[in-house]
């Protein structure tokens, strides 16, 4: 895999990663006004966002698994803490919306 294609494939885990963590912000937000429908779905919406980057974060580890070098490069690195990053932040939107639904 050329240096071009690991960076399309770190700019399009940012994407996803990014716009799944937004979505669960606003999940969050949505569930402090007590709109939960629209939480709901704004974590839904983040999950499968997640899973898109999530995706393309599996293809550079099975080519590697199957011999592929890739050249590591910052950008990548950036997708990868941002992705985990947005995980988390999904991950916490859902506690967070539990708690404000069960007040």
């Amino acid at each position: 895999m050329t240096a071009n294609n690991i960076t399309e494939i770190a700019f399009q885990i940012i994407l996803y990663a990014g716009n799944g963590k937004s979505n669960a912000m606003e999940a969050i937000q949505e569930a402090k006004e007590g709109n939960f429908a629209k939480s709901d779905d704004l974590i839904e919406a983040a999950g499968e966002e997640l899973n898109k980057a999530h995706d393309y974060q599996t293809k550079l580890l099975q080519g590697e698994a199957n011999g592929e070098e890739s050249p590591l490069n910052l950008m990548l690195v950036h997708s990868q803490d941002h992705l985990m990053t947005s995980m988390t932040v999904r991950d916490l939107a859902v506690e967070l919306v539990e708690i404000y639904r069960n007040k």
